[in-house]
């Protein structure tokens, strides 16, 4: 097993690809904090991977919330006792052209995405610094690098985790912490399937041709990305055994984007 004697925490694992890391990461003998601000669904990713022979345990989080992210990390320290793996999953989607985005939508957004990072990076370095070992692991998009109309919010959130994580390089490479950063394309989850009317509304076509031209257009197949695809780079980057690859993005996106 690739993860063996790994504890990970997995931010917004109650679902979709979040769900998709926390189960494959159990599969490899990985001990998982399944965080997510959906209680429910964060016990039910609990219990698939206790089903499957796994270990894991269901921590309430609000990515945005300091105490809660401390709180949360520290707790699964106490109850596995190390922090080896941070999946900085959580996520929302919110399209619309500039001028009417809001601000307090353009807000939440990222603050979800950039600050719950930042946050829950601080949460866990707490414990990886002192044991000088740790793998810290963002959700980026090939958004972290393409601009994509309807997207400012988004666009710049990801933009922005791209850059938290080569700090995060530079800063952990001395405490045997790397950090890097997994760019996926267009993946089908119910995040991206509700995109799909809005975006056909707002730019005024078929919904068939927002997923062939503007979703899939620019890959070498016209084919999704997978959860598993992404869980798959996920699990590697976190058994990766030293810090020759920090810093780094992996971009599984049908070509897409090429770095």
């Amino acid at each position: 097993m690739q993860l063996d004697g790994n504890v990970a925490v997995v931010t917004g694992a109650g679902s979709g690809i979040g769900r998709a890391i926390a189960e494959a990461f159990a599969r490899q003998g990985a001990r998982v904090a399944v965080c997510d601000i959906d209680a429910d669904g964060a016990h039910a990713t609990v219990g698939a991977i206790e089903a499957a022979g796994g270990e894991a345990i269901a921590i309430d989080m609000d990515v945005t919330d300091q105490a809660a992210v401390d709180a949360g990390v520290d707790r699964a320290a106490q109850h596995f006792g190390r922090i080896d793996t941070m999946v900085s999953n959580a996520g929302i989607q919110i399209v619309h052209p500039i001028e009417e985005f809001s601000y307090a939508e353009f807000r939440k957004l990222v603050t979800i995405h950039l600050d719950g990072s930042f946050l829950l990076t601080k949460a866990c370095v707490r414990h990886m610094y002192p044991q000088r070992s740790g793998s810290l692991i963002y959700m980026g998009s090939v958004h972290s690098y393409e601009a994509s109309a309807l997207k400012s919010a988004y666009v710049a959130a990801k933009h922005g985790i791209l850059g938290l994580a080569r700090v995060m390089a530079k800063e952990g490479g001395k405490h045997g912490v790397r950090a890097n950063t997994i760019c996926p394309g267009f993946v089908k989850t119910p995040l991206v399937e509700r995109q799909i009317p809005e975006q056909a509304a707002s730019l005024g076509i078929p919904e068939d041709e927002v997923v062939s031209r503007v979703m899939l257009g620019n890959t070498v197949d016209q084919e999704f990305t997978t959860m598993e695809d992404v869980a798959a780079v996920a699990v590697f980057l976190a058994g990766f055994p030293s810090n020759a690859l920090t810093g780094q993005s992996i971009v599984p996106s049908h070509g897409w984007h090429m770095v």
